[in-house]
């Protein structure tokens, strides 16, 4: 007798009996912390749910979306459950890649979401994928270094009160550099970033009839800037470093601002990881001088289900737990209302509790409510989002041109050399496609 015919004969408990049975839900997603966080939680879905157990797949986010868009594309069925952007969601949705989430259950209140945030993971009025947080971008600071270096920092920014702040707290000596921006090669990764960083300057991908927009005088002081500030301010090894190897160095005290991810504001103020988590403080994504754009970007991580999952009513019993009030309730009651997901709910941002223990919860929304992605930038364009491009061709094209750009950091390359490069690469990448006529 094999171990199964076993337990269903012997079993009178319907746990164990249960277990026998479970369907086993195979999950890729990010190792960021709120998702490491989740793994973590996961118990508590299963003690509820006995019948449904969980698998994990957790990868660093380059190649996370490289696997994932691999297997999703061959209707390969390896995840039942998917982390993605809200980049990829109304793409894939329309390529029928994924499933409509029409069974999350009265309980849900799929209202609450914030209109942003539902509105980018919707196609035809049907979500396709529950954001699990929300974010936009902004600047986190030590207060104590700009105090030293007597220092304030402005309400609005410039970039070219960052540049000179950066320069002035940098101590060498100290190990600690005055600024951390990714360099990390990757359309998600270091372009995210610098994308946004374009828009702030005043520039584009494409014009209006999609030609690249590489040889603009926007993108050449836009990525000098970045260039030059990274090798007079930043940290060593500065083109390795994505969001988490920066957020490590912010929480280590080795970076004196660090400009990303409005979700990394709870690791930094968290006195648990962070050595730096009462000196942190929050400003607005800076704009260039005489260029009336922020730059903000919109993001949200979401939980999808692949067309190709033979597990959906299972999968969307997981995610309705993972997304929902209930969700960020008990994370709150095991980590504090400071490290709950943020960025995807209205009803957060009413919880006086979250706004007393989250400092960073007014700034968040702000910088969110400040992202427009149908405006990313104060010129004309012929496409949607903020610190991506809103087209299928645009996740290996800011790859490639995402590695032309961290080799400047690298100093392998100059920055004339890979702008040149970017603006050969995409203008032939688009006339294949046929945007170029």
């Amino acid at each position: 007798m094999n171990l199964k015919s076993f337990l269903l004969g012997a079993c009178s408990a319907v746990a164990l009996c249960g277990f026998a049975n479970a369907e086993t839900l195979t999950i890729a997603t990010v190792n960021n912390g709120d998702m490491i966080r989740m793994q973590g939680l996961t118990s508590e879905f299963t003690k509820a749910n006995p019948d449904i157990q969980v698998e994990w797949v957790t990868l660093e986010e380059n190649v996370l979306r490289e696997r994932v868009t691999t297997d999703i594309a061959a209707s390969g069925g390896q995840y039942d459950i998917v982390t993605i952007g809200n980049y990829e969601v109304p793409i894939w949705a329309k390529q029928q890649w994924l499933l409509p989430l029409d069974g999350l259950g009265d309980a849900y209140d799929i209202d609450d979401l914030l209109p942003a945030i539902r509105g980018g993971l919707s196609v035809d009025g049907k979500l396709y994928a529950a954001p699990f947080y929300g974010e936009s971008a902004m600047i986190m600071y030590r207060k104590d270094l700009f105090e030293k270096a007597g220092l304030q920092m402005p309400d609005s920014p410039t970039w070219e009160f960052i540049g000179e702040a950066a320069r002035k707290i940098t101590d060498r000596n100290a190990d600690i550099a005055g600024i951390c921006l990714r360099g990390k090669a990757g359309w998600g990764e270091n372009m995210a970033f610098v994308s946004a960083l374009t828009n702030s300057f005043g520039g584009r991908w494409f014009d209006e009839s999609w030609k690249p927009q590489f040889d603009q005088p926007e993108w050449k002081a836009s990525l000098q800037f970045y260039a030059d500030l990274m090798k007079d301010a930043g940290p060593s090894g500065a083109s390795s470093n994505g969001f988490n190897e920066n957020l490590t160095l912010f929480q280590q005290g080795k970076c004196g601002m660090w400009i990303d991810a409005t979700v990394a504001a709870s690791f930094v103020s968290n006195p648990k990881d962070s050595t730096v988590a009462d000196k942190v403080g929050f400003a607005l994504f800076p704009n260039k001088e005489g260029v009336a754009n922020h730059g903000n970007w919109l993001w949200s991580w979401n939980l999808a289900i692949p067309a190709s999952s033979q597990k959906a009513e299972a999968a969307q019993k997981f995610i309705a737990w993972a997304t929902s009030k209930e969700y960020t309730d008990l994370v709150a009651s095991k980590e504090g209302w400071a490290n709950v997901p943020p960025g995807t709910r209205t009803s957060l941002y009413n919880n006086e509790e979250y706004k007393k223990a989250a400092a960073f919860a007014v700034p968040t929304l702000a910088a969110m409510d400040a992202a427009d992605i149908t405006k990313p930038t104060i010129k004309p364009v012929p496409y949607t989002g903020g610190q991506f491009v809103a087209i299928p061709e645009f996740q290996a094209l800011g790859t490639t041109v995402g590695q032309l750009f961290s080799a400047v950091i690298a100093g392998q390359s100059s920055v004339d050399d890979a702008l040149t490069a970017a603006q050969a690469t995409a203008t032939r990448d688009m006339t294949r496609a046929g945007y170029i006529k």
